[in-house]
């Protein structure tokens, strides 16, 4: 015979689901408040997550420098100097190659342009100068066409641009000041919360910037290896500005999808219009190969290893984060996933009991029964 369904069980099961969904419905809606409050003060929240970024990769120098008595201002000040002569050796180790060899470089482009229109020119294509020569009129006429438009993107692209710049102001001006008070930071933190919050967040947040840290040289030594392996396909071809182009891949890094599209195209081009269409279809093998490799191996390998997650759950969280906010999602998809799991991780490590030791033996009395 069957057991019965018991209607009390049944009963306190519901409303044991019915309490858990109401519970999960407010944290959900809190949230997704908390997420539209972050997204109407992105202009603030952004720099400071770039001048973490930049603190986090700066810090251990910072720290050297303070281990050794200096003053807590002075260092700031040096690791800061240091990283903007960093920063503008990198742009002048890029840029100053290319304006040597602008002059071959616009050579060579007029050569492709060239060669693109005999290509075109015979079959099967058959493009004549007249067509081509029509099309470009055309492409003019749309363009005259439509000057509102190109007006409000470049106006559009300005602001942009401006945006930009104050971003990296108060990103660099945000890390030093995280450089010279930051160890204040979590005993300020302490004195200013009550109860049970002044042990926890603090804990939490120090795990955050440790987690926060390895996602930062994680990053590096992912843009290390896409540097190493294009610059060194460039240099087999014989590509010229090889240098310049490995450092920009390296840099480009940090930018998730569009930086490595832009040092991509930057590589393909310079092959085209220097080696021929020929090298240029293998530059873009190449860089093809290197960047599936970094997405799909290396850097879920290396961030999972450095961050404690899972490679799937670093592949997933970058895709979830690309399909929500873009190239921002992308960039931060990792950290918060990691921000999570240090959360996750400290709420289970107080939530959970204590293993229970096993009580002592019963001692048998010499009569066999128990003592």
């Amino acid at each position: 015979m069957s057991a019965m369904l018991s209607s009390t069980k049944a009963a306190r099961a519901l409303r044991t689901a019915a309490r858990v969904s109401i519970e999960l419905m407010v944290v959900l809606v809190m949230a997704a408040v908390a997420v539209w409050l972050l997204g109407r003060m992105w202009s603030v929240v952004w720099p400071l997550i770039v001048g973490l970024f930049l603190t986090t990769l700066t810090w251990p120098v910072a720290r050297f420098l303070r281990a050794r008595g200096w003053p807590p201002a002075l260092a700031a000040s040096v690791v800061m100097v240091l990283f903007l002569l960093v920063a503008t050796g990198i742009v002048a180790l890029i840029a100053v190659p290319t304006a040597a060899q602008s002059g071959e470089l616009a050579d060579g482009v007029v050569k492709g342009i060239q060669k693109l229109r005999e290509w075109a020119a015979g079959p099967p294509l058959n493009i004549g100068d007249d067509q081509i020569s029509g099309a470009f009129d055309a492409a003019i006429a749309r363009v005259q066409d439509s000057v509102g438009s190109v007006v409000t993107a470049v106006v559009s692209g300005v602001g942009t641009v401006f945006n930009g710049v104050v971003t990296a102001v108060l990103a660099l001006f945000l890390m030093f000041f995280f450089l010279k008070d930051g160890p204040r930071f979590l005993p300020w933190l302490t004195r200013q919360l009550p109860g049970r919050l002044a042990t926890d967040v603090p804990i939490v947040a120090a795990r955050g910037w440790d987690t926060l840290g390895a996602f930062v040289r994680s990053q590096a030594v992912v843009g290390l290896l896409d540097a190493v392996f294009i610059g060194l396909g460039l240099w087999i071809l014989g590509v010229p500005l090889v240098l310049p182009l490995a450092v920009l891949t390296f840099v480009s890094a940090f930018v998730p999808i569009v930086g490595a599209l832009f040092a991509g195209l930057v590589a393909v081009l310079i092959a085209l219009v220097s080696n021929g269409l020929t090298d240029a279809l293998i530059v873009l093998a190449i860089i093809v190969v290197v960047q599936q490799l970094e997405g799909n191996v290396f850097q879920p390998m290396i961030q999972s290893r450095g961050l404690g997650l899972h490679a799937a759950v670093v592949l997933l969280a970058v895709t979830l984060g690309g399909s929500l906010a873009g190239i921002v999602g992308s960039l931060l998809a990792v950290p918060v996933a990691a921000l999570v799991a240090v959360v996750w991780n400290y709420l289970r490590e107080q939530l959970s009991e204590p293993p229970r030791e096993p009580g002592p033996e019963p001692v048998e009395s010499p009569a066999g029964a128990p003592a």
